[in-house]
């Protein structure tokens, strides 16, 4: 499956940003997407998942401040973004299990 991330740009702290992730088959039969960023000069890490039973499951950092939906019926994979910090600035990947989507850049100014 191909994935395509979208909805990045430039956000001012304590802004909020939607990114969408959509992929180019049915997302159904997939257990879990996920969110993950990698920072100038730092590793990918983690953010968040969401399972096709309902679950989701977030790291400490973003907890409270972002929420992952899927939307099975379109395809996509979405990162509520609200009370962002310069820190978040990013380009952000979805991902299942054994496809990574192209990122997208968010960039959070002080």
């Amino acid at each position: 499956v191909q994935l395509q991330a979208s909805g990045g740009g430039l956000v001012q702290a304590g802004g909020s940003l939607r990114l969408s992730c959509v992929a180019s088959e049915s997302i159904v039969e997939i257990r879990d997407m996920g969110w993950y960023r990698q920072a100038p000069g730092r590793k990918r890490e983690f953010l968040a998942s969401a399972s096709n039973d309902g679950s989701t499951y977030y790291v400490n950092s973003v907890k409270g401040r972002f929420t992952i939906s899927r939307d099975n019926a379109k395809n996509t994979v979405y990162l509520q973004m609200n009370s962002l910090k310069p820190d978040d600035t990013a380009v952000y990947y979805c991902a299942t299990t054994v496809s990574w989507g192209q990122g997208t850049h968010v960039t959070v100014s002080s």
